[in-house]
């Protein structure tokens, strides 16, 4: 059993996984699952701190005392106010990692003190900086930060024996990157080198979002001329179920949201009950599409390629399930993407395999990692 673990700190989940015998594995939370929410909440009554699922579930009601999707402030001098206590970014992630923490100490039956977390390719020094605090705010020795394509690449690339290219496409909750990078062999030691990075860290699942909870918002003042956009713990539910949506329309054409009770009028209730067609929703958001089309096909310019070079396209975060997005890079590409990793799993897998390396673990192959930082 080892005594380091790879963390993924992301914008809506986090994942956290560990080295077994020579692999990396996912080390499920305590509710069971395999991702974690990065959802930090207060209870309204004592204040006691809810991390994770708990967090999540109760935040159509508790809306003011959840911080969600605070990865996006890292680096700068947001701060959150709850009862007379301010927490900064850094805190709020440190909440998180302390539960992946725990969650890692009850699978593994030892003390934890020692991770490699990573961050998206386009963070900058102070967002590097702030998410190494957060570290080690929750205890834990940060071994290092490396970057979310490169992890997801090391987790795909760790056992191959061919020199191949291969194109990164990250888009997660909150962050977008995408990254071309080299797999060969040098004397029989693996080496993984990153010929170019770009990427925007404001796009992300998160906008898919916001764009269905506008067009829910248009929909319902034309049919009844209430406008929701003021209620707080309607909007909560809105994006409750713009996500749920979303996920829908990855596997069928059309999705129906219903939310009872939405709000009153007069002292009568008013229901929100609405389908939404896949063909609605990919013009609601090709434009957030194309937006991820130009970092690609400057990644590809900087790497001194032409897209049909690439013998491999890799996705990663859970927004790499739309259908339209997976469209796009095909077309962009000329090559359907690689199936063989779980979008929301290889980067805490990379995380692992590189704190095993750093770490010295038995059984874990060494790997080379040559990586850029974006200026």
């Amino acid at each position: 059993m080892s005594n380091v673990i790879g963390i993924d700190l992301g914008t809506t989940n986090s994942c956290v996984a560990t080295i077994e015998n020579g692999e990396a594995v996912v080390i499920t939370n305590a509710e069971g699952a395999r991702t974690t929410p990065s959802v930090v909440a207060f209870a309204k009554d004592g204040g006691e701190r809810l991390v994770g699922v708990t967090a999540k579930r109760q935040a159509v009601t508790n809306p003011d005392r959840t911080m969600v999707s605070v990865k996006r402030h890292m680096g700068t001098d947001w701060s959150t106010g709850v009862d007379d206590a301010s927490y900064t970014p850094q805190e709020v992630s440190a909440f998180i990692l302390q539960k992946l923490k725990a969650d890692a100490e009850a699978y593994l039956g030892h003390d934890v003190t020692k991770a490699v977390i990573t961050c998206p390719a386009y963070f900058t020094d102070a967002q590097r900086k702030a998410t190494r605090d957060a570290g080690r705010i929750a205890g834990l020795e940060v071994l290092r930060i490396i970057n979310e394509p490169t992890a997801a690449a090391l987790a795909y690339g760790v056992d191959k024996d061919v020199d191949q290219t291969i194109l990164v496409y990250d888009l997660g909750g909150g962050t977008f990157d995408v990254s071309v990078l080299e797999i060969y062999d040098v004397d029989g030691q693996p080496q993984i080198e990153v010929k170019a990075t770009a990427g925007n860290n404001l796009l992300g699942g998160d906008d898919f979002d916001e764009l269905i909870i506008e067009w829910l918002l248009g929909e319902f003042k034309k049919s009844t001329g209430i406008d929701l956009s003021g209620d707080s713990q309607a909007m909560t539910r809105l994006k409750e179920a713009a996500e749920k949506a979303k996920i829908e329309l990855s596997g069928t054409q059309q999705t129906q949201i219903s939310l009872p009770f939405i709000t009153m009028r007069d002292g009568s209730p008013e229901h929100l009950d609405m389908s939404l067609a896949r063909s609605t929703f990919e013009q609601l958001t090709a434009g957030l599409v194309e937006k991820t089309m130009a970092p690609t096909r400057q990644a590809i310019k900087d790497a001194g390629m032409k897209a049909g070079e690439i013998d491999k396209i890799i996705l990663v975060g859970g927004s790499t399930r739309i259908p339209a997005v997976q469209e796009a890079i095909e077309k962009e590409t000329g090559k359907s993407p690689y199936k063989g990793i779980n979008p929301d799993e290889a980067v805490a897998l990379g995380a692992a395999l590189q704190a095993g390396i750093i770490a010295g673990d038995q059984g874990v192959s060494d790997v080379l990692l040559l990586d850029v930082t974006p200026l």
